[in-house]
């Protein structure tokens, strides 16, 4: 029985050496959890883009949307894993434990960490005509008038709602909030001023605010960032700790070998100092991570730690989805 067992050991190890030496021999599929064009999809192709040449065999994307971007790391988190089904999704895996009821997967074990790709900055911006002058004013002015201030988002579980319900929850008021089907027709009618307010992505918001279409008030990271140096953050502005961004990451099927994944994370970290997605990625108002977060453990230590963030603050807020 014990060599047996031995014997069938061996043979698992043996090819999964194989697996590892011979991989990849074909084409690879990351799967991006929204329609093509958005800020998610842009990111993939880019890194995608550059990961095929320095794993030799073509990266592509399949677009995999629906149901608040959960169907697709479902999709891969059910797929075989070999390496051929990666799945490059942001913060929204790690608030949709919270917000799904039903989710169908866990993304802390049902997925294998590959890496973190960027952390993309968010911005505060209002209606042009919008009374507050500067960030400050901007939280006086909401709390004042709580009742008739409309903050506008992209739908349950978007970067745009988690930012708010982290704004509401900072300041401790409840605004009326105005949900979209997508950033698109909210962005239009902030401009058009059917709304007062919103956070998003500068992804975004950066042709706007450079368009002079809408009020910018702050960005929501740590320290000022390149594309708005003279834009304060949100924590010079009086909210202490108040720190969100859109990162993003990249998984495979949970039980996909080590080998196999050390070769992807080595290629996302190749396509993370590939000046052409370098330079890309600063004219979608973002940077890559370092080298240092583009790697299985960080991406691990990362969603633990977003996961647990955001659990208290949706279970507050009250926000579900089935």
């Amino acid at each position: 029985m014990i060599r047996k067992f031995l014997a069938a050991f061996a043979a698992l190890v043996a090819s999964t050496a194989v697996l590892a030496q011979d991989y990849p021999n074909r084409t690879i599929t990351v799967v991006v959890p929204f329609s093509a064009g958005g800020p998610t999809d842009t990111v993939t192709r880019l890194v995608a883009q550059s990961m095929t040449k320095t794993l030799g065999q073509t990266v592509i994307v399949e677009n995999v949307a629906g149901a608040g971007g959960t169907i697709g790391p479902k999709k891969v988190a059910a797929s075989k894993p070999d390496g051929y089904t990666l799945v490059l999704m942001h913060i929204g895996i790690s608030t949709s434990v919270s917000l799904y009821r039903n989710l169908g997967y866990n993304p802390q074990t049902d997925l294998e960490p590959i890496g973190l790709v960027t952390d993309v900055p968010m911005t505060f911006i209002a209606r042009k005509d919008f009374p507050p002058k500067d960030m400050k004013e901007l939280i006086a002015y909401v709390k004042a008038n709580k009742d008739k201030v409309t903050y506008a988002n992209a739908g349950v579980g978007a970067a745009s709602h988690l930012c708010g319900m982290l704004l509401m929850t900072a300041i401790q008021a409840d605004l009326t909030t105005v949900p979209y089907k997508g950033t698109g027709p909210a962005m239009t009618d902030l401009i058009g001023g059917q709304v007062d307010f919103m956070c998003d992505q500068t992804t975004n918001t950066t042709p706007q605010i450079r368009g002079g279409k809408v009020k910018a008030y702050s960005v929501t990271t740590k320290s000022r960032i390149k594309t708005f140096p003279d834009l304060p953050t949100v924590q010079e502005s009086g909210i202490k700790d108040f720190q969100v961004g859109i990162w993003h990451g990249m998984w495979a099927p949970k039980g996909t070998p080590k080998p196999v994944i050390d070769k992807l994370a080595a290629a996302l970290q190749a396509a993370l100092k590939d000046p052409a997605v370098i330079s890309k990625f600063a004219d979608l108002g973002t940077e890559p991570v370092p080298q240092d977060q583009a790697t299985p453990a960080a991406l691990a230590k990362h969603l633990k730690a977003e996961v647990e963030k955001w659990a208290p603050i949706i279970k507050k807020a009250g926000v579900y989805a089935d």
